[in-house]
């Protein structure tokens, strides 16, 4: 396919950068263009960083709560939606996933484990299992079970529609080669 990919933050991150890098097509999506009804972005994967939860760090909760609709056509359609911890307390930093989530916000690191051969188990690639930063765990979902570490979800995947969505508390870039991969492989759709 094509690997267009939106950002979705208050501000210009580096993290376009490394997208770009990878060969990507990477367009900046504010909080105020994801929950304006108007917008119109196509891509074949919407990412949305960590800590978009935390009110300290961004704006992009309210936005992706104004949205949800949207976001769940986005993904049946065939478009994948990637999405870090919330990086919060408060409970809710995923209500608006179209199915349940339940988040602990526990920063740790070290030794994980894959339990699938899903291709987002790929994110980590570049890294060293044995030292694997994160910033909580996933206590209850919907979907299937890629990566734990000390037995707790720190990687799920749940299909939707003819797209997925891959929900992660791994506090590190994704792998090149993953990324790529699952954005190239996404179906290229309207948001």
């Amino acid at each position: 396919m094509n690997g267009k990919v939106g950002l979705v933050w208050d501000q210009p991150l580096v993290f376009c950068r490394f997208l770009e890098d990878c060969g990507l097509v990477a367009t900046h999506v504010t909080p105020h263009l994801l929950a304006s009804p108007f917008f119109r972005g196509q891509f074949s994967l919407l990412l949305i960083p960590t800590g978009f939860a935390n009110p300290a760090y961004s704006c992009v909760l309210p936005a992706l709560r104004a949205s949800q609709g949207r976001v769940r056509r986005f993904v049946e359609n065939g478009g994948t939606l990637l999405i870090y911890g919330g990086v919060d307390d408060r409970p809710g930093a995923y209500d608006w996933l179209p199915f349940p989530v339940t988040y602990q916000y526990a920063p740790g690191s070290g030794r994980v484990e894959t339990r699938s051969s899903h291709p987002s188990a790929a994110i980590i690639r570049d890294y060293d299992p044995d030292h694997i930063e994160y910033d909580g765990y996933f206590p209850s979902h919907e979907g299937e079970a890629v990566i734990v570490a000390g037995g707790h979800t720190i990687l799920f995947v749940k299909a939707l529609g003819k797209g997925m969505v891959i929900v992660t508390s791994i506090h590190e870039y994704p792998s090149r080669d993953c990324i790529r991969q699952i954005s190239m492989e996404a179906g290229e759709t309207l948001f």
